[in-house]
């Protein structure tokens, strides 16, 4: 059309041009007559019909065209270059916030939680945070709420240690008979961790996870390398690490163990093939002491091979994880071949990567952040509300991108940051809808920092490698920033939990007397 429009007024600028009256010949010295002018006017004139007649055609040509076009095709082709353009335009626009958004996670400093202080007005970022019109129970509520659904599982905490933590002593001593002390690795005692050793499990059945450290036989020795002391490393890999084995001796790579565990030249203790040898060598420990037992030992999950199930004749099962780690020289850093139940985490690179576990410095923490806080403080009474809650959404909407791991970093950086005072009994309420406020804010903004790697403020006495203190910080949420589905879905879990929260924390009170309700007693990390 617009070519075509072009045509006409070309045509109209050379007829006009080209008119005698506007421009006479240069060499027309001798005037005309009047006739001869009319003559030649009239013969112009003539001439300047058809020019019209067949100007005329050709507008009349181009406006059916444009008639046609606009009826048959105008539309679709303003819609596909309108779509174009916006395809585009979107593309750009998303390549862009892409890179803003991984240069952001990646380099910028850790999100508000990390700047905290004070009372709760002060809190930046954290102020008229919607929650989606959240209104939570009163104190009264929320207390009942905890009497009936937590303490109770507080309480049975204790035995089921009592129980797991004896047959294992006998699993582990039995396995030790077994091994041989120049080609197997060496077992040394377990060690607890997580919930059930911070005393805020909630859910059902409780699960105990223990740890249960390797050494080599002589003459090898482990060399622990972390990634995030490399000047050099992809973020991604920032929480992993691997262990080299070399001879004490000679510190040359040797010949016996690294064939059957290690990978790599030089050799690297290889995930997959520990957890295999981990394996067998619990089946064959397992069948040495089963006929001093009532009840048989089944492996639990397949993704998570120390998964163990103690199964009663009665029908009941108790459900325990065995989680062989290696230690980070003298810390109480591990390597671990696996962490169970952890959702939103990046798919190691190879089988000689072994997570980062800073389980036993949270234990740490939390015990030492406790003998500061008064007596009856809310912290894990908070911890185990939010848990709780998450835990029946799971069960609801089914697993999302959010784990019981990210609750507790919340509650790590909201301890660090807040007086002692504001954790009070009396608290419960505020700092329950301050947690959860928290974990709102870091999944819309696709950031939750990790609390120990590259996080300065925290005391130098837990004893960190100057390391991990030093390194970038990790964002536990980066995953969010790929994963689209998983974000989303994780994001509508989370809010459809805020929605459900205070119609689940009534029913569960419900024929409870007010005067019945005893304060919580305080929270002791053993």
């Amino acid at each position: 059309m617009a070519l075509g429009l072009f045509r006409v007024c070309l045509v109209v600028v050379t007829a006009i041009i080209n008119h005698p009256l506007l421009f006479p010949r240069e060499n027309a010295t001798v005037p005309e007559s009047e006739e001869e002018i009319i003559r030649k006017m009239q013969a112009h004139q003539e001439k300047m019909q058809l020019e019209q007649l067949r100007l005329e055609e050709e507008v009349a040509r181009l406006a059916a065209e444009r008639e046609a076009l606009e009826q048959v095709a105008d539309e679709g082709q303003q819609q596909n270059e309108t779509r174009t353009a916006w395809d585009l335009w979107s593309t750009l626009c998303m390549i862009l916030f892409l890179v803003i958004e991984v240069w952001r996670q990646d380099h910028q400093d850790g999100p508000s939680a990390d700047c905290l202080g004070g009372e709760e007005d002060e809190l930046p970022g954290l102020e008229g945070a919607p929650l989606r019109g959240l209104t939570l129970p009163n104190k009264a509520t929320l207390q009942h709420f905890y009497e009936r659904c937590i303490r109770g599982a507080t309480a049975d905490a204790a035995r089921t240690r009592e129980l797991v933590e004896g047959f294992v002593d006998d699993l582990l001593e039995a396995l030790r008979s077994l091994c041989s002390r120049d080609a197997d690795l060496e077992v040394e005692d377990f060690i607890g961790v997580d919930s059930m050793y911070e005393n805020w499990q909630v859910d059902r059945p409780l699960l105990c996870d223990l740890f249960v450290p390797f050494v080599p036989p002589e003459p090898y020795h482990f060399r622990p390398e972390l990634c995030c002391s490399r000047r050099s490393v992809p973020l991604d890999r920032q929480g992993y690490g691997q262990v080299r084995v070399v001879r004490a001796d000679e510190d040359v790579p040797g010949r016996g163990l690294e064939a059957l565990l290690c990978a790599g030249d030089p050799p690297y203790l290889d995930t997959a093939r520990v957890m295999k040898w981990f394996q067998t060598a619990l089946t064959r420990a397992w069948h040495r002491i089963a006929h001093k037992y009532e009840f048989d030992l089944a492996f639990g999950q397949l993704d998570s091979p120390g998964s163990l199930k103690i199964k009663f004749r009665s029908g009941k099962f108790m459900p325990f994880n065995l989680i062989p780690v290696i230690q980070c020289d003298d810390s109480d850093l591990y390597f671990v071949s696996h962490l169970p139940r952890e959702p939103c985490g990046e798919t190691p690179a190879s089988s000689t990567d072994w997570l980062l576990s800073f389980a036993v410095y949270e234990r740490h923490f939390l015990r030492m952040t406790s003998k500061a806080l008064p007596d009856g403080a809310c912290h894990l009474s908070c911890l185990q509300i939010a848990s709780f809650l998450l835990c029946k959404q799971s069960r609801l909407t089914g697993p999302s991108g959010l784990g019981n791991y990210h609750v507790k970093t919340a509650l790590l950086h909201l301890l660090l940051s807040r007086r002692p005072a504001d954790w009070q009994a009396g608290q419960l309420d505020a700092r329950l809808r301050e947690l959860l406020r928290f974990l709102e804010k870091s999944l819309l903004e696709k950031k939750l920092p990790h609390f120990f790697i590259g996080n300065r403020k925290v005391p130098e006495g837990m004893g960190l490698p100057e390391a991990v203190r030093r390194a970038e910080p990790l964002n536990l949420f980066r995953p969010f920033v790929l994963q689209r589905s998983l974000y989303r879905k994780t994001v509508d879990s989370f809010y459809e939990m805020l929605k459900n929260a205070p119609v689940l924390i009534r029913e569960y009170s419900l024929h409870i007397p007010s005067d019945q309700a005893s304060p919580p007693h305080k929270a002791v990390v053993l």
